[in-house]
């Protein structure tokens, strides 16, 4: 199971006048894993030791004169390289006092980005899509420099990968709402350009990622509305002819964020590994809206595995390098160290033995079962019992861990059971909640299969409740509220779970044809399934209840509700009807 641990800071951020703006243009590795070169988005480079938050050197540029560039270290002549007012190449030694004891070269076009990755040559990429190795420039820094881009085509994003023979500059652009990846490989000299499908009109990525693992390039890029899409491309693509058309890059979904209310603003998505996606920004699933989390996702089981929460204004900036994540927020530059172990079944379920650390990691907050407003209704004596009963639990000095809930489940009546449960919930100091929630439902549905008297409809709904589980971390869920016909739990589990199986999903629409009227009359439903199907039905029986832009009043709704019909659209009742519609959905 992925975890983020206890993050520090790093550096405070430098004022800007642009709100909007963090005031970092970078953030690069140096000659280990314990050094970072910081660039500022004024006139500064920084280099720190990490592990000590220690400012070990710093260079600026004079006044007047701004840096265009995140610096980057070559480790192969260990010099650092930047780039002040978009042309002027600053080449310099960590001995080195002021940038202008530097070595400078002007050159002929206007930079976008220096890259550098350890073990390969530093490689310039100019703003209008021209590359260039840093000493064949050098030798000549007034070469002319071709033009690569169209007109009105720029460059948004950018980055250089090393595969087994070559290397290779990724990067992307942006083209009246097109957008296109270009794939430059550098001796030989070739150039892969391929369009990426449109998302929503108007939509633009806020952030791209890009891996290299067996032998294919992986683009990871995040929309506004929440999905984050893999391309693969083969390093042996087909070379594009000066002119040609692009070809169009398949994508794939790997993951549907929660987004809230409207679009995300400021977010980023970086690839961790072949499984996990770190991203900014973009709300937590079981967080009230207004709170930034960092959070880390499997891709594979489709989870949220870690959360932590980031105070003050998120950038969308993240950077990833061994094994911490590099974010600015608010006012700081923060370093977050995480762990991804290798994508398994049960790891996803939560049952993947962890080692112990004594690092603390930041809970995640799961809403409480009171809080879910359709089961207040449902059930208002139960819930002020609950309530009262945490209140009073709140203020024990003793409580179970997590194990000794597991292990009460086992045996325990369900009562007990779920007030131990949802007092677990409830509380602020949970480590590795996320593993727990699949613990707790697995085993709550294991104990249920072996003691067909012992069923916990509550607690199971708070945990499907927090989104953080899915099919594949609890497969028997499903099945076994629809064998307890507990249809307000099959209405759940049919919404929140992404990831639900063909053939279970067939399974919930026999059951549900099967069953009378009367037996779906029966059944508690969430109310706003049944207000959206009453609505719905209504337009279908009386389509012009719309008259000049207005409704029927109440009066003549419910006349229209309860008067006989002449030729029944709907062929099933309404508790039946709001059964079948998420299921139905899923299987087109």
């Amino acid at each position: 199971m992925a975890a983020l641990y206890e993050g520090y800071t790093l550096c405070r951020l430098a004022a800007t006048q642009n709100q909007s703006n963090s005031g970092i243009l970078g953030v690069e590795a140096e000659r280990d894993s314990d050094h970072v070169v910081v660039t500022d988005s004024t006139r500064s480079v920084t280099l720190y030791k990490v592990s000590d938050q220690k400012l070990l050197s710093s260079w600026t540029v004079k006044q007047g004169q701004t840096l265009t560039c995140s610096a980057v270290y070559n480790p192969l002549t260990k010099e650092y390289v930047a780039v002040s007012d978009s042309k002027v190449i600053r080449i310099w030694k960590q001995e080195h006092l002021l940038l202008d004891q530097a070595f400078k070269a002007t050159v002929s076009a206007d930079i976008w980005r220096v890259h550098c990755v350890a073990g390969a040559e530093p490689v310039v990429l100019f703003k209008r899509g021209a590359v260039r190795l840093l000493d064949s420039l050098l030798s000549a820094p007034q070469q002319p420099i071709e033009e690569v881009l169209a007109q009105e085509e720029a460059i948004r994003w950018s980055t250089n990968i090393v595969t087994e023979s070559h290397q290779d500059v990724i990067f992307t652009t942006e083209q009246k709402g097109d957008h296109f990846l270009y794939l430059q490989r550098l001796n030989p000299n070739t150039l892969q350009r391929y369009r990426l499908e449109r998302e929503e009109p108007g939509l633009s990525p806020l952030s791209f990622s890009a891996s290299y693992r067996d032998k294919h390039i992986r683009l990871l890029y995040l929309y506004p509305n929440g999905h984050v899409y893999q391309s693969v491309v083969s390093e042996r693509g087909q070379v594009t002819d000066e002119g040609a058309q692009a070809f169009q890059l398949p994508r794939s979904l790997l993951l549907s964020l929660p987004v809230g209310e409207g679009l995300l603003e400021a977010a980023s998505a970086q690839a961790l590994d072949e499984a996990h996606v770190a991203v900014v920004g973009v709300p937590h699933p079981s967080a009230g809206s207004g709170k930034d989390f960092l959070c880390i996702w499997n891709t594979n089981f489709q989870t949220l595995q870690a959360g932590k929460e980031m105070t003050g204004k998120i950038y969308g900036q993240l950077w990833s390098f061994w094994n911490k994540l590099f974010i600015s927020h608010g006012k700081t530059l923060s370093v977050i160290p995480f762990e991804c172990p290798k994508s398994s079944l049960a790891s996803a379920l939560g049952k993947l033995r962890q080692v112990k650390t004594e690092e603390s990691k930041a809970p995640i907050s799961v809403p409480s079962w009171n809080n879910i407003l359709h089961e207040e209704k449902a059930h208002p004596s139960r819930t002020v019992e609950s309530r009262k009963m945490r209140n009073r639990k709140s203020q024990s000095a003793h409580s179970l861990t997590h194990s000794q809930v597991l292990e009460l489940i086992k045996t325990a009546p369900v009562e007990e059971v779920q007030r131990e449960v949802d007092m677990l919930l409830s509380r602020t100091d949970i480590q590795d909640l996320q593993p727990l929630l699949g613990q707790l439902a697995s085993t709550l549905v294991s104990r249920t299969l072996q003691d067909p008297v012992f069923y916990t409809p509550s607690s199971l709904a708070q945990l499907v409740h927090t989104r953080c589980l899915c099919h594949s971390v609890c497969p028997d869920l499903v099945l076994l509220v629809l064998e307890k016909k507990d249809y307000f739990m099959c209405q759940l589990c049919l919404q929140f779970f992404p990831d639900i199986p063909e053939a279970v999903t067939c399974a919930c629409l026999k059951a549900f044809i099967s069953m009378s009227d009367i037996d779906a009359e029966k059944g508690i439903l969430e109310p706003d399934s049944v207000n959206f199907m009453e609505t719905l039905i209504a337009r279908e029986c009386n389509p012009d209840g719309l008259l000049n832009g207005s409704s029927l009043t109440k009066a003549q709704q419910d006349k229209e509700m309860t008067s006989p019909l002449p030729e029944q659209i709907c062929p099933v009742g309404l508790h039946k009807a709001v059964l079948l519609y998420p299921a139905s959905a899923r299987s087109l």
